[in-house]
């Protein structure tokens, strides 16, 4: 057993490299409050769906990233991930972008979408609620 623990921490050793500030870019991650969403009335259990979301671009900085994205049953919790690439020289943009995912139904009832919209004046996550049902 020690052979195999000495021998992996070797492997382990040799393979690992130097990491440096000067390699790597210097970013961080932000959400972005959602402005706006197309999302259907209704859903058709077993069908996919595009849910369109629409954010402001603050900079030239910014790059879209991801979707921060969690569900609780029926309820999805949804905001925008963007990089920020500080070090580029930020120029303002202030642009409208759009991004979309699918979104599968695989549950009935009534799925409550909470797109997030920043925070309000006391900190508080604030979000636009969606409902949407599904028809069977």
């Amino acid at each position: 057993m020690k052979k195999i623990f000495l021998l992996s921490f070797l492997m382990f050793s040799l393979f690992s490299c130097d990491i440096s500030d000067d390699n790597n870019p210097n970013f961080y991650y932000e959400a972005l409050p959602i402005e706006s969403v197309v999302i259907p009335e209704t859903f058709q259990f077993g069908e996919t769906y595009e849910i369109l979301l629409t954010y402001i671009k603050p900079t030239d900085c910014h790059v879209y990233n991801n979707l921060f994205y969690e569900s609780d049953l029926n309820q999805r919790d949804i905001a925008i991930v963007t990089a920020v690439f500080p070090d580029n020289g930020c120029n303002d943009l202030n642009e409208e972008e759009e991004v979309s995912f699918n979104f599968k139904v695989t549950n009935t009832g009534t799925y409550t979408f909470r797109f997030w919209q920043g925070d309000d004046e006391s900190g508080l996550d604030t979000y636009l609620i969606v409902e949407v049902p599904v028809e069977e």
